[in-house]
């Protein structure tokens, strides 16, 4: 009986994500590193900074640098409009905003419906991605928000 009801622990964490689009791809990210989703913004271009940063905003007063989700995942971007989103997210420390196209979706489900990347993606596909979600006919990529940003980065927060 012992291991049936450890089995059910496991079945009973349910996990919230909202899920985005870039491109014809759907991502999500856990709901508790969200602070808040808003629209586009111009962003002040830093000099020498890398590619997938699209520049900051002043979010009420503080520097948000903003990754361009889809560079930073080596996708086709394109420029910004009205209709893309920008999604506040908390990363140990820091605060950064994740362009993307648009919100599509809150999923919840329980952590046994997260399948693992299969063994022949490459070791960037395993830093970014910590599981695919078989949603409704849609197969929707679990981002690891902790590598969006390099170690090594220098980004203000």
């Amino acid at each position: 009986m012992g291991p049936a009801m450890d089995l059910d622990k496991t079945d009973a964490k349910i996990h919230e994500l909202i899920a985005f689009r870039v491109g014809k791809q759907e991502f999500s990210i856990n709901v508790t590193s969200v602070r808040e989703i808003r629209g586009w913004t111009s962003a002040t271009i830093l000099p020498k900074a890398p590619r997938y940063i699209r520049g900051v905003i002043n979010l009420r007063g503080a520097v948000l640098p903003i990754v361009d989700f889809a560079v930073r995942l080596g996708l086709p971007t394109a420029e910004p409009t009205a209709r893309n989103v920008i999604i506040v997210v908390q990363i140990e420390q820091k605060q950064i905003g994740l362009l993307v196209d648009a919100v599509s979706d809150i999923i919840t489900l329980n952590h046994n419906s997260i399948q693992p990347t299969p063994d022949v993606s490459s070791d960037a596909v395993s830093t970014f991605l910590r599981g695919l979600l078989p949603v409704d006919g849609r197969m929707i990529s679990l981002v690891s928000l902790d590598n969006v940003l390099p170690p090594e980065s220098a980004v203000a927060a």
